[in-house]
């Protein structure tokens, strides 16, 4: 038998999709089921004077209106923790609708349920709501003077700022020097499934919620503290997720506002954001622009790097996403200083965005890079293997597995690298300025904090499935994990299956920082290999069995027959095992105990990527012709699943790179362009060809199958590729995303 991991299966829930029969959060049918419909601010900044819902109480089919004068009270707000932490994860610390403070344009401020959307959606209209404004802070220029270093960000989990060396003194006596300043505009995810929540209480005190999200336990703990219940009961139920990219990483105000309405009405409740409402309910990328100061030896050799960020925060939570993080770690460098400074605005709290961090704070990085090896007139490439790093510069770890060099290695033979003229604006064809670029992709290995469960069950004949409370949200998890428990219980696949996306089922983290593969597989494996061993124990320690007074060490399992591994021709089936004692079905409850945060390794996922695009001379207009991604995940579980990942990543940073911005209105606080025909994403016209290949490393450090995530790493250097060949081919160098055309004119 074949082993599973590494093969290119195709997705367990292909089929499913391909014919429609994927059920998602807002097409569960649902008895009795009314629909709610949120209206939202129109002012930055103020409060609420006056509501009148006298005509949309009246209107035809509403059951009610809700606002913060009859909504019921939240019973305590958690405070902000990632979801990665396995506990509530509050998408931020403000709850709506609970006085008639106005923090943001767009925040909630009322509830209609009636007996059809179009009706619940009439009636918001018909709502008269007068407010006392206040001035708005939207834009970071309208604030900058008041900026401060917070103590911590991210949920807390990391320092405001860090340092180590003397900087100071190194960049004075730095050879070559570079010093630049990034701008990045305002980003939003745009899934294609809209966030959506269907709460059904049975009674007073059980609810069932079946949501869009990527953690079904975050959910179950976020609403539990929300409504004061216990998390027993409540049940979220997320099988099939339309995307997210970050934007239900976190818990927003919809799943507990469905939950409140659902009670105040007596019936079951479905509330579906509307695409402009997905701009200002599920949080953003925020507005940011950082500041990189590289010394260097005259060589190239970095001798200090000043990496220093300023971003648009909410009033209630100090949240910046990590830009700083695997920059500082990225070269050899033994002097650094990263600094976080926020700026309090009426916005919602930013959140994950694909490469939260990584993809905005490597770009700042290698564009300056890419700078510095013009200074010192060697080649980008060499540039950065001159300052490759064989332990994380931060700790002085060795790192758990690298492959940076073996990636920049393959790259540039898939690429044609070492072919390339270095001079900018050294090759033309026609009206086109052709450039090539490179970028270094790094992206940290993020482990939970808490203990990861599967159950894993086997019947007599010889199936078995497996199960975990995890969620399906695009990345093709329940296809890993059949391939997974697979290979732990020594069966075919087809004889495996996984179920996932209730909080019923064993608790697992949501799926975040390119974590949900790692974090279930692990617990997977562990209990399937739990399984597999109970199971040739009770065969050893049965006189009836071939097996009977083997070494359990000595037996292994191939196509569900426990085997002894010198003498093949002597086992039995689990069947036969299971049949023979009369035993329906063995099941175990397994958890994987995730190392600790400081195991004494550096843990990152490297990758090298390589761009070359074309620009217009007289139009400024740039087309990316093709691109090349390697990359070292460690172990590869599914070459079709991880292509489709790494390629999806690329193809993000190209929209990163030249498309995707939010434009905010100052006099009004409103997004200007919430909406698909208006912000901008990549569509196949502009997909260029892409190659993307991985390079196998060993590490037996990140956990028991020996994976690193590739969700996020194919984002984290495609940006940067773009803008350093665009500036081979135009000469000019871009200090703003995205990079239009009204910038190289």
């Amino acid at each position: 038998m074949s082993p599973a991991i590494g093969a290119t299966l195709n997705r367990v829930d292909g089929r499913y999709k391909v014919r429609g029969e994927s059920r998602y959060s807002a097409e569960v049918p649902v008895t009795n089921l009314v629909h709610a419909v949120v209206v939202n601010a129109k002012v930055a900044s103020g409060r609420i004077t006056s509501i009148d819902t006298g005509a949309a109480e009246q209107a035809t089919g509403v059951l009610a209106v809700l606002t913060h004068r009859n909504l019921g009270r939240v019973a305590n707000v958690p405070r902000l923790l990632p979801s990665l932490a396995g506990l509530a994860a509050p998408g931020q610390t403000f709850f709506p609708m609970q006085d008639e403070t106005i923090h943001y344009g767009g925040q909630p401020v009322a509830i209609v349920v009636a007996d059809t959307i179009e009706r619940a959606d009439h009636a918001g209209t018909l709502i008269r709501i007068e407010y006392e404004t206040t001035p708005a802070t939207t834009l970071l220029d309208q604030a900058r003077d008041r900026a401060y270093v917070p103590e911590r960000i991210f949920g807390g989990l990391l320092p405001g700022q860090s340092s180590r060396g003397d900087v100071a003194k190194a960049l004075a006596e730095a050879e070559v020097r570079v010093d630049a300043t990034y701008r990045f505009a305002p980003n939003h995810h745009n899934p294609i499934e809209m966030s959506a929540s269907t709460a059904v209480w049975d009674d007073v005190d059980r609810l069932t919620i079946y949501d869009s999200t990527q953690g079904p336990n975050a959910v179950q703990l976020t609403v539990a503290e929300l409504l004061g219940l216990p998390p027993i009961s409540i049940r979220v139920v997320s099988h099939a997720v339309g995307g997210s990219f970050g934007s239900k990483a976190m818990v927003w105000h919809h799943p507990a506002l469905a939950a409140l309405a659902a009670r105040h009405v007596g019936r079951p409740v479905r509330l579906v954001l509307t695409r402009e409402q997905m701009f200002t309910s599920c949080g953003h990328r925020e507005e940011q622009e950082q500041r990189v100061t590289i010394g260097a030896h005259a060589d190239g050799r970095i001798t200090a790097l000043r990496h220093h960020k300023i971003s648009l925060t909410s009033s209630f939570d100090d949240w910046a996403e990590p830009s700083l993080q695997s920059a500082a770690v990225a070269y050899l460098n033994p002097n650094y200083e990263g600094i976080y400074h926020l700026v309090r605005g009426n916005t919602i709290t930013p959140t994950f965005m694909r490469a939260p961090g990584e993809a905005s704070g490597m770009f700042a990085l290698e564009c300056a890079m890419d700078e510095l090896a013009e200074r010192v007139g060697i080649d980008p490439l060499e540039l950065r293997m001159r300052n490759y790093s064989d332990t994380d510069p931060e700790s002085g770890n060795p790192w758990s597995s690298s492959g940076l060099r073996e990636c920049f290695q393959r790259a540039a033979e898939l690429f044609g690298w070492h072919d390339r003229d270095p001079r900018p604006g050294s090759r033309r064809e026609g009206q086109w300025l052709i450039g090539t670029g490179l970028a270094s992709a790094l992206y940290p290995v993020t482990q939970p904090v808490n203990p990861q469960r599967a159950k894993a069950r086997i019947y007599n004949d010889g199936t078995a499935v497996v199960e975990a409370g995890v969620s399906e949200f695009g990345t093709g998890v329940f296809t890993a994990m059949t391939q997974v428990a697979a290979d732990a219980l020594g069966l075919p696949v087809e004889r495996v299956r996984f179920v996932g996306g209730s909080s019923d089922l064993p608790n697992i983290t949501a799926a975040v920082g390119s974590a949900g593969t790692s974090a279930v597989g692990s617990a997977v494996h562990v209990t399937a290999c739990e399984l597999r061993d109970q199971l040739i124990r009770r065969a050893v320690g049965d006189d009836h069995s071939p097996l009977h007074g083997a070494d359990p060490a000595r037996v292994e399992v191939r196509d569900g027959k426990m085997v002894l591994s010198d003498r093949p021709d002597v086992g039995e089936t689990y069947s036969d095992l299971l049949h023979r004692t009369m035993t329906p079905d063995v099941e175990v409850l397994g958890t994987w105990n995730p190392p600790p945060q400081d195991a004494g390794y550096g843990i990152h996922t490297f990758g090298a990527q390589m761009a070359e695009v074309a620009v217009d001379a007289d139009l400024g207009v740039v087309r990316v012709r093709r691109m090349v991604g390697v990359f070292a995940p460690g172990r590869v579980l599914n070459r079709k699943l991880a292509h489709s990942q790494l390629m999806g990543g690329m193809l993000w940073g190209l929209g990163q790179a030249l498309l995707e911005a939010t434009r905010m209105d100052p006099r009004l606080g409103r997004w200007a362009n919430a909406s698909l025909a208006d912000y901008l994403v990549p569509v196949n016209a502009d997909a260029p060809d892409v190659v993307v290949d991985t390079v196998e490393m060993r590490d037996d450090v990140v956990n028991p199958i020996g994976i690193k995530g590739v969700g996020e790493i194919g984002v984290v250097g495609a940006a940067a590729a773009i803008a350093n060949a665009v500036h081979h081919a135009t000469g000019r160098r871009i200090y703003e995303l995205p990079i239009t055309l009204e910038k190289l004119l």
